[in-house]
């Protein structure tokens, strides 16, 4: 009896794990089922879910069988939860309807309430129906207060918050979270009232920009988890303490806590976890660890996450451009909500400006910078969802050609994610400034910026962002695409057509074929008078370039003969300067070039391999040139 009353008094305070190693020492006989209800509360917060799960399943036997339908209910809710969690969720809409026939019919109580609540959940989450939500939401949060069932009554009103926030009314929204969140914290309510609503309120914060508010939040809540010494759900609070700690910069760290949340977390809530090995995933991409990242990715998926944009931004870290955009496509194609869709669009902007798609970048900018002014915050936006929006408009620019353009978009990115705190995300911005200064002729700026850069993602251990940037800053070599082109017979057109004329032609060739190298991602390294030198980070867009100028040339009444050459390579920047390439790779794509014939496109059989299926080719031949040792294999690009 001393045990019992010891487990009792602990489980009245909350303290789970004491109440359960004195639960466990009392004869099943001797608990009542109320008891056998709070054992299996007090395995739950100990991390034993399938002892919690038989204990509830045994506590609705007991208080069935003794005709309680108001307390059968009650636990029928719970394990409606907890098969949810698991993911097995016939068998929790089994326990979920098995808890509306108890309460149909009854007087109106507090365990209505918190039927109302689940149904609002369901309403929002599984079918994004946010009207009836709210509605739902209302009414637990109505019947609760009626009822002086506090836990509830904060419930209905976060929950309804949340609609909002997904409606659009983000002010209101965040004020009714913010008040269910300050009541939560002062400990009035349960445990697992409070992480939930913890979690609502953190999510939305991150969902709509306003990473200070969700710094603040997440501070509060890990004080929270832990005060509880309790394992299994606090591990979702740990998670956001992951992706605050990974905004922050403190990538390696992060890292750990996630693992751990997920490690922890991983039986109650599949769905929590996901995003736990997502976020898991998003770290080590920026760490450049691909294989590990790719790893978590894929536990995100098996666990029923969706893997995206992170899957389709590391597959265009690999040089994969067709399965990036593949994977960012797809995954817009299946999503209609905008906050879901915002958190792509910035990835399909830096995919189709890198795959030299930039029509598709316009319009996923515009739909991006739409979205955004739906979800202000006092009448202005986040400033994180500022540098989003400036970010993706600078990188569209840059690539157009436009680098005085792009300078003050760049800028101002910058500036908006210092002021989030965002280290990783500063230097991303400051490596395109650091472009387009260059590109706009101030090398002085573009240093100032790339060093600037390269000290953050070294410090942060980001280390294929810092080799990028030191190639940038011409101290490592880069890979790239290398193209030169030519007019065939220059002189002799100049002789019969004159000069008026061969200037008119020559000025329609070079807006020609500039337009179609800045569409495919190209950078124009060189006009040679009568031909380009460009280079490209993507070989397919280097020989669609290609292709299109062939095209391009074909369809105007008067054009001259043009021979087009590509190779693939490193090559050293000279002065650190990437729009001057020096390097055998680049005099070995300039001798292609000078081979090809009248409207051909030729290139080296390494280009190929990169290049992969898509294109019909001659047969491969061999050449000799000039400087090199061993012949070179080449083919024949039949872009008609």
């Amino acid at each position: 009896m001393d045990a019992l009353q010891d487990a009792r008094s602990a489980a009245a305070r909350q303290q789970w794990r004491r109440a359960y190693e004195a639960f466990s020492s009392v004869g099943a006989d001797e608990l009542a089922p109320t008891d056998v209800e709070n054992f299996a509360e007090a395995a739950w917060w100990t991390g034993k879910l399938d002892q919690a799960i038989g204990l509830r399943e045994g506590a609705y036997a007991r208080f069935s069988a003794a005709g309680e339908k108001l307390k059968s209910a009650r636990v029928a809710l719970k394990l409606s939860d907890d098969y949810a969690g698991r993911g097995a969720f016939a068998v929790a809409q089994g326990w979920f309807a098995n808890a509306e026939r108890l309460l149909e019919g009854e007087p109106e109580c507090a365990e209505h309430a918190v039927l109302a609540a689940a149904r609002a959940a369901r309403h929002m989450f599984a079918e994004g129906n946010l009207a009836d939500a709210i509605a739902e939401f209302e009414r637990a949060a109505e019947i609760a207060g009626r009822f002086g069932e506090r836990d509830t009554q904060l419930l209905g009103l976060a929950g309804k918050g949340r609609a909002l926030l997904k409606s659009g009314q983000i002010e209101r929204g965040l004020a009714l979270m913010d008040e269910a969140t300050a009541s939560a914290v002062s400990g009035e309510i349960g445990a697992y009232s409070t992480g939930l609503i913890y979690c609502l309120t953190i999510s939305s914060c991150n969902d709509v920009g306003d990473y200070r508010r969700a710094a603040e939040w997440t501070e509060a809540a890990n004080r929270w988890c832990d005060r509880l010494d309790v394992t299994g759900f606090p591990g979702a609070c740990r998670i956001h303490r992951a992706e605050i700690m990974r905004l922050r910069g403190d990538l390696q760290e992060a890292e750990k806590v996630a693992l751990a949340a997920c490690e922890e977390l991983h039986d109650f809530e599949r769905y929590i976890t996901a995003g736990g090995y997502y976020e898991v995933g998003e770290i080590r991409r920026r760490l450049g660890d691909f294989a590990a990242a790719e790893e978590a990715y894929a536990k995100a998926n098996e666990l029923g996450s969706d893997r995206q944009p992170g899957l389709a931004l590391l597959r265009l870290a690999e040089g994969k451009i067709d399965a990036a955009v593949a994977g960012i496509t797809r995954s817009l194609q299946e999503i209609d909500e905008p906050l879901a869709r915002l958190r792509r669009l910035p990835a399909q902007v830096e995919i189709a400006v890198t795959a030299g798609d930039l029509r598709t970048a316009r319009a996923a900018a515009a739909e991006l910078e739409g979205i955004v002014d739906q979800y202000k915050l006092g009448g202005r936006r986040a400033p994180a969802f500022e540098a989003i929006v400036h970010l993706a408009t600078g990188r569209i620019k840059l690539a157009e050609g436009d680098a005085d353009g792009a300078v003050p978009e760049l800028r101002r990115a910058r500036d908006e994610w210092k002021e989030v705190g965002a280290p990783y995300e500063t230097a991303q911005a400051r490596v395109l400034l650091g472009v387009a200064f260059r590109r706009a002729g101030d090398e002085h700026a573009a240093a100032g910026e790339l060093d600037a850069a390269l000290s953050t993602f070294t410090r942060l251990r980001a280390t294929l962002d810092a080799k990028r940037v030191e190639e940038l800053l011409g101290r490592q070599q880069a890979r790239r695409t290398f193209v030169f082109t030519d007019i065939v017979g220059s002189t002799k057109l100049l002789e019969t057509l004159g000069d008026v004329k061969w200037k008119k032609l020559l000025a329609r060739h070079n807006e020609l074929l500039r337009a179609r190298i800045v569409e495919c991602g190209g950078e124009i390294v060189q006009q040679t008078g009568d031909g380009f030198f460009a280079a490209f980070d993507n070989p397919k867009a280097a020989v669609q370039a290609a292709v299109a100028i062939q095209r391009a040339l074909d369809e105007e009444i008067v054009a001259p003969d043009v021979r087009v050459g590509a190779h693939i390579g490193s090559a050293f920047s000279n002065d650190g300067d990437l729009n001057h390439y020096g390097g055998e790779a680049v005099h070995l794509a300039a001798r292609i070039g000078a081979a090809a014939g009248p409207a051909e496109i030729l290139i080296s059989r390494e280009t190929l391999d990169a290049v992969g299926p898509g294109f019909r080719l001659s047969e491969p031949r061999a050449e000799q040139f000039k400087g090199f040792d061993e012949p070179v294999d080449v083919v024949s690009v039949d872009w008609r």
